[in-house]
């Protein structure tokens, strides 16, 4: 059950990062004070389209890794085209049209008749009050035919292969809320094969066995939201929170979007978000910068320059009352609650992460020890302070998962005499020094691999614009004061800002 909570909570690589920011002191020493010698081993440049490279020199093993940052998530979905960013993550290690296929003229006729069918079958849906079923069924096998007749030139996993023959670890792609991210690490003489291959996806992308992949998509929102009831009460959550801003769509995409997703939708969303200039690329390891440099701009430099996307338009409005959403399901009992906080670029995220840190902690944390050990009217009890993105205006998240014989409602009870005690006391000073010095060893595993910083790296860069918000932002946490966590928590903890979403145990049970 745990697990599974913990699952969905970490899904977005943000939340995982912002955790990750209060372990940096034990592998960087201090902030500011440090980023002078660090510094020393970084070189950065920016072609002339627009992409930007950090190149990391650490020459323990013969290792490099690389991490591609595209500033396009979900946020970025059209209306009626959710889950479209996602699909990237799917399509990322299909192939280029020198490598996957059997014969790419062939192949690309192919895949125009694809597209053709397509559209005959569309326009006949349109027209569904002039068009019988026979009709549509023969439509859909000729569709059906095409699709077959692309995906015999395909030669599956010939991409990857390439890569994991050539030494390559930890391939893999993930798409949050604000970014997608690419990445895998290679022999560092290999350095070159990673310049080749990344920069073919984004000169001359292929939309192979895409159809193919949507329907994988779409079992996996079948296997992971409606069929499972944490995925669907998060989404209920998330959908609650936000009335307005694109935060409320699933990241995986409403099924019956994702189930009209066209080829042609991912082809003007790649040419809207996968500009240069909207994209940060980091390398970390036994590499020479210049030798990068000349790389870089040998094979992403032809890439054509394109100006920035624009950034969603519409605004969360105030919320005017405290809301409250119900899903029955035969499962342990769940109860998450938001608050709507500032983003991550305001002045009080420091706050928000040592407030986190307080509560949430581990078995150091007030929430598992008032709730969980002392009272023991909870299983599991935490917080996060990023919720479900950090780039936009988000929500502060207390999840609780209630104990045999206790319901929501005894947590409720207990969470908000734990923030009414926010608001009326200061934070004592130990706890404070405590938070700000916590070390989790396992994302100090992270912060200390090569993969684990490429990855921090081009996110504080996509996301603040320089990469040394991730020194600066270890002495912004230890400017946090007692008082900054009561005026927060008095701002932001009111009724009229919470939202509450409960899993309600229709079997019986723990309610």
């Amino acid at each position: 059950m745990a697990i599974g909570v913990l699952e969905w909570l970490w899904s977005d690589n943000f939340l995982k990062i912002k955790l990750a920011l209060l372990a940096l002191a034990a592998t960087f020493s201090l902030g500011a004070q440090n980023l002078k010698e660090f510094q020393k081993s970084v070189t950065e440049f920016t072609l002339a389209n627009g992409l930007h490279f950090i190149v990391v020199e650490r020459h323990q093993s013969p290792v490099a890794s690389f991490h591609t940052y595209v500033g396009a998530g979900a946020v970025n979905d059209p209306d009626g085209k959710t889950g479209l960013a996602h699909m990237f993550e799917h399509m990322a290690f299909k192939g280029t049209d020198s490598i996957g296929s059997r014969n790419w003229p062939e192949e690309k006729k192919a895949l125009g008749e694809v597209e053709r069918q397509y559209d005959r079958l569309d326009a006949a849906r349109r027209a569904h009050k002039t068009t019988d079923a026979e009709k549509l069924a023969g439509l859909q096998a000729d569709l059906k035919n095409a699709v077959e007749r692309a995906n015999d030139y395909v030669e599956s996993n010939l991409y990857p292969g390439v890569i994991e023959s050539s030494g390559g670890v930890g391939m893999n792609a993930g798409t949050g809320e604000d970014s997608t991210n690419f990445f895998y690490s290679l022999p560092s003489n290999r350095s070159e094969l990673w310049f080749l291959l990344e920069s073919a996806r984004f000169l001359h992308p292929v939309y192979r066995e895409f159809y193919k992949e949507r329907d994988v998509v779409r079992e996996e929102r079948r296997m992971r939201t409606e069929s499972n009831p944490q995925g669907k009460l998060i989404e209920v959550l998330t959908a609650a929170t936000f009335i307005a801003h694109p935060y409320h769509r699933p990241a995986i995409g409403w099924a019956s979007d994702v189930e009209n997703l066209r080829v042609s939708d991912a082809e003007k969303f790649f040419n809207t978000f996968y500009a240069p200039a909207n994209m940060v690329i980091a390398i970390v390891g036994d590499v020479q910068p210049e030798q990068m440099k000349r790389m870089a701009e040998k094979y992403f430099g032809p890439l054509p320059a394109r100006p920035l996307p624009p950034d969603p338009v519409t605004v969360e409005p105030p919320q005017a009352g405290p809301r409250r959403v119900v899903v029955d399901a035969q499962s342990q009992p769940i109860e998450f609650i938001t608050y709507h906080r500032p983003s991550a670029l305001d002045k009080d995220d420091p706050v928000f992460d040592v407030i986190s840190g307080i509560l949430s902690s581990g078995r150091t944390g007030l929430m598992y020890k008032q709730l969980v050990r002392d009272k023991r009217i909870a299983l599991e009890a935490g917080a996060d302070a990023d919720f479900p993105g950090g780039k936009f205006p988000n929500a502060f998240l207390f999840y609780l998962v209630p104990a045999i014989g206790h319901s929501d409602a005894d947590n409720d009870k207990a969470l908000e005499e734990l923030i009414d005690g926010f608001k009326s006391n200061l934070v004592d000073d130990v706890t404070l020094k405590r938070v700000k010095t916590v070390q989790r060893a396992n994302l100090i595993r992270q912060l200390d691999s090569n993969s684990g910083l490429a990855s921090l790296l081009t996110m504080y860069h996509g996301l603040y614009g320089d990469w040394r918000k991730l020194f600066t932002s270890l002495d912004d946490v230890d400017r946090v004061t007692a008082a900054d966590v009561q005026r927060v928590a008095r701002q932001y903890f009111v009724p009229q800002n919470r939202t509450v979403a409960v899993l309600r145990n229709t079997a019986g049970g723990a309610q």
